[in-house]
């Protein structure tokens, strides 16, 4: 067991995804005078939010590497790049330890975060957002791994919805704010939207190889209809940002947001005009430019 096939079973690409919604939802939360700490409390506070969300991330992706490798989807005929598991870096014993110190690390900052948030884990709203996390430690590790993995299932774009979007967003805006506001649901189901389109991208380009071993949205729908499915996801939750900007913005300069959308433009293009193994060069894109789209919301507004 190497560090670089730790590294690449981590799938860092994906951190930027994981840390748009947080990033949103915290710095929107500052931003909106709702600091209930000190300075450096509050500091601590965003550095094990977003260390829980980064080990969220990485626990995901070794499950899901594990979970592919035991149920015979990864193979020599996939369009995805090949994992330290397919390429024999790894072995899924060394690969479940990984697992398991991943998820008790996640465990401990998650814990850390909330004493940090709250000075208590025994009163109800701590205790509701431990439950919260084991929820979220859950759906990390059981897309592909369990008997019943739901991403087995073409259950995964609600999940991704529910966690990367509405818990991501919504979940860092009340623990830092301690409140929630209505009109967060607009940014957080847009980046939420954005996340079940990079699935959705995925999903289409692996269609060939997933065809025997689980049943994805695209495999339900077919390849033209799910590309229709992408752009809806990417013109929806646009429409959500600008109502949700027009709703909150006072000049001009919190529009700028905007100048990502030629990003998403270019992705719209290469889903419709790319097949199998190219389209994964519009995974990293939409990744990134989701990352850019809620960095220029958070600092503008």
């Amino acid at each position: 067991m190497t560090a670089s096939a730790i590294l690449k079973s981590m799938r860092l690409r994906t951190l930027p995804l994981s840390l748009a919604g947080v990033l949103l939802g915290s710095l929107l939360a500052l931003k909106a005078n709702t600091l209930h700490t000190c300075p450096t409390s509050c500091l601590w506070l965003l550095v094990t939010l977003y260390l829980t969300t980064v080990l969220l991330q990485v626990l995901s992706n070794m499950s899901n590497e594990l979970g592919d490798y035991l149920h015979g989807t990864d193979t020599q005929q996939r369009q995805a790049p090949a994992y330290s598991l397919q390429r024999g870096d790894l072995t899924p014993d060394q690969l479940k330890r990984c697992i398991g110190v991943v998820a008790v690390l996640c465990a401990l900052s998650g814990a850390i975060m909330v004493w940090l948030s709250w000075g208590t884990l025994l009163t109800p709203t701590p205790l509701l957002m431990l439950l919260l996390g084991a929820a979220a430690i859950w759906a990390a590790m059981h897309y592909t791994l369990g008997k019943h993995p739901y991403g087995y299932r073409a259950l995964g774009d609600i999940f991704v919805f529910i966690f990367f979007g509405l818990v991501a967003v919504c979940g860092s805006y009340f623990v830092v704010a301690h409140r929630l506001e209505a009109q967060m649901l607009l940014p957080a189901s847009a980046i939420g939207l954005f996340s079940v389109g990079v699935l959705n991208v995925n999903n289409i380009r692996d269609m060939a190889t997933d065809r025997a071993t689980r049943l994805t949205v695209p495999l339900l729908i077919g390849v033209r209809k799910a590309r229709i499915y992408q752009t809806l996801l990417i013109t929806t939750g646009w429409a959500l940002v600008i109502i949700y900007i027009a709703l909150t913005a006072t000049t001009w300069h919190q529009w700028l947001c905007l100048l990502t959308m030629p990003l998403y433009t270019m992705h719209l293009h290469g889903v419709w005009h790319r097949e199998e193994r190219a389209l994964d060069a519009m995974l990293p894109l939409l990744v990134i430019s989701t990352f850019l789209l809620a960095l220029l919301i958070s600092i503008t507004l």
